[in-house]
């Protein structure tokens, strides 16, 4: 007895060591490079929830805990930020955006802030002053649903191109609507397309026409693939050089605007792969100024013939992981677009747009399981989402950690939604979406719909679904406080909340945008908390996200965003 208990002794006396040195990582000898020191930091790590100080050496977190201790470990070479109380948190993870779709909306017309057609109009003709002869004119982010007042013309509820046609005779334009799943385009633009009054609606696509049987100038998904090719011929005729330096601008601006939103971890919707070849350029070179996590889009004959090498991790010290293939099933509920088990509300009859086979995506499953991939499916609708829990289901039943992806899992049967915790399916959905969308959600769908599986996080919650959270950047503003907002308070910024009884809490929120976020990448181990031995990622922020009432959340700023220890952003 006596020496089992001589045993226990030691083994707690080593338990206790090891806990000190998790917060001081017991090395005396070498000094931080960075030192945070008197923050309210939530660490998002159960084991140790709130301390006072960071220590990063080497672009790894080496110490947290108490100001006074980690002090002492600094010398002359450590840069030590007193937070003098703020909040920081670990460096939020963006869970689903485009990342050189924000930067190219940075840098062509970008209507998200427009309130009516008009003001788009006025947009586009100051562009159209300084157009090159025969140059396309690009812009996304208009919504018809969220103008406030609607134009004259219209067809299908969306504007018609005759304003538009004549305020650029001469030069093609395309407009994208803000969910990315439909187009405006003008005469210029339809002509080079081979779009006459004779062109039948693809499958999977609409092209809306008046009255007369005109196109209107607005295309609904797949419906966009004529305009988008006489767009590629045009980009044939720009130089290497030309296509390399737009591509390296909306770089470098995406990085800017989510540095300046606090984040340090960007997980990229679909990327082609030249894009991604000029991802990996820039992080083995230590160009990138945060990390990408990002998904393959491409059709499944191109994927398939490409896909040897893949997948890529942590490329770059960790800036680079090409990791996932993505897909879609459906379109987006404010275009009618989404696929439903039930017609729309508000359009008897309809059940939205299947714009990929269900053999494809479980053609793209399998090729998934065969080069240890991550599947990620972009399902909105109900029918959707269904749809794709079956292939997963059936392509995962030997293994319930792939990690496999519903992106944005938006409208979801009651019946279905225990199955993405049962089956280890990621719910990545978009907080900002809700609200984004409330306007139009019951008109589309109904109440029980809107109310009862409508981006229903508790529900999904409560059944044991992993959450991850992000914007869709460039769909809506890359902010992850704005998200935030929406997903603990389900209100809009004029204050209507949409069925709040879904919202999250605010540590859930939190996880959300971090730790959930890095497992649904497999990152867990490296990031999504402020952990001994874990990437030096840290967002800090004027104030308590936790715990300031509802109405100031919003006006929460981002002081400083770091990257490895690194600070790459300081408000000013």
């Amino acid at each position: 007895m006596t020496q089992v208990f001589i045993r226990i002794v030691y083994f707690c006396l080593l338990l206790n060591l090891i806990s000190c040195a998790s917060e001081t990582s017991n090395v005396k000898d070498i000094s931080p490079d960075l030192l945070l020191i008197n923050g309210n930091i939530y660490t998002v790590d159960q084991k140790k929830p709130h301390v006072q100080a960071i220590a990063i050496k080497d672009s790894r977190i080496t110490a947290i805990g108490n100001s006074d201790r980690l002090k002492k470990m600094a010398d002359t070479g450590t840069k030590v930020i007193d937070l003098k109380g703020k909040t920081a948190i670990p460096g939020f993870i963006e869970g689903h955006g485009h990342f050189t779709g924000l930067g190219y909306s940075l840098i062509r017309l970008n209507f998200l802030n427009t309130k009516n057609w008009q003001e788009v109009l006025d947009m586009v003709a100051e562009k159209v002053k300084t157009a090159k002869p025969g140059e396309w004119i690009e812009g996304r982010g208009w919504h018809q649903e969220k103008w406030d007042k609607q134009p004259d013309q219209v067809a299908d509820g969306y504007p018609t191109h005759q304003a538009l046609s004549k305020l650029s005779p001469n030069n093609p334009i395309i407009l994208r609507h803000a969910s990315g799943h439909s187009a405006f385009a003008n005469q210029k633009a339809m002509a080079l397309a081979g779009i006459t009054k004779e062109s039948a609606s693809p499958t999977g696509g609409r092209i809306i026409k008046d009255q007369s049987g005109n196109p209107s100038g607005v295309f609904e998904e797949n419906a966009m693939d004529a305009l988008y090719e006489a767009l590629g011929e045009y980009r044939k005729t720009l130089t290497e050089e030309e296509k390399a330096a737009e591509l390296l601008e909306a770089i470098e601006m995406a990085e800017q605007e989510c540095l300046e939103n606090g984040i340090t971890s960007f997980q990229d919707a679909g990327s082609s792969f030249e894009e991604i070849n000029a991802f990996r350029k820039l992080a083995e070179t230590d160009e990138l100024d945060l990390r990408l996590w990002v998904m393959i889009r491409r059709p499944y004959e191109e994927t398939k013939s490409a896909i040897k090498g893949f997948p890529w991790i942590n490329v770059g010290n960790n800036h680079l992981t090409v990791r996932a293939i993505k897909t879609q099933v459906d379109g987006a509920l404010g275009a009618h677009g989404a696929w439903l088990l039930k017609p729309y509300a508000d359009k008897p009859g309809f059940f939205g747009q299947n714009t990929t086979t269900v053999e494809e995506v479980a053609n793209m499953a399998a090729l998934c399981k065969e080069h240890n991939l991550q599947l990620c499916v972009h399902a909105i609708g109900d029918r959707a989402n269904r749809e794709v829990l079956d292939i997963m289901e059936k392509a995962q039943k030997d293994n319930r950690d792939l990690r496999w992806r519903i992106e944005h899992a938006q409208h979801v049967n009651e019946s279905d939604i225990p199955r993405f915790g049962e089956l280890g399916v990621i719910a990545s959905m978009q907080g900002i979406h809700c609200t984004s969308d409330a306007p139009f959600v019951e008109k589309r769908l109904g109440k029980h719909r809107a109310g009862k599986e409508s981006y229903a996080w508790r529900t999904f919650i409560d059944s044991g679904a992993k959450l991850a959270n992000g914007t869709d950047a460039p769909v809506e503003d890359v902010s992850p406080i704005k998200s935030y907002y929406a997903s603990v308070t389900r209100k809009r910024e004029d204050g209507m909340a949409f069925f709040p009884e879904q919202k999250m809490t605010r540590k859930e929120g939190l996880a959300s945008y971090t730790i959930n976020n890095a497992y649904a990448g497999f990152e867990d181990t490296q990031k999504g908390s402020i952990s001994v031995g874990k990437l030096g990622d840290i967002t800090v922020l004027s104030q308590d996200i936790l715990t300031v009432p509802d109405e100031q959340l919003l006006a929460t700023e981002v002081l400083y965003t770091i990257v490895g220890g690194v600070v790459k952003y300081e408000k000013k």
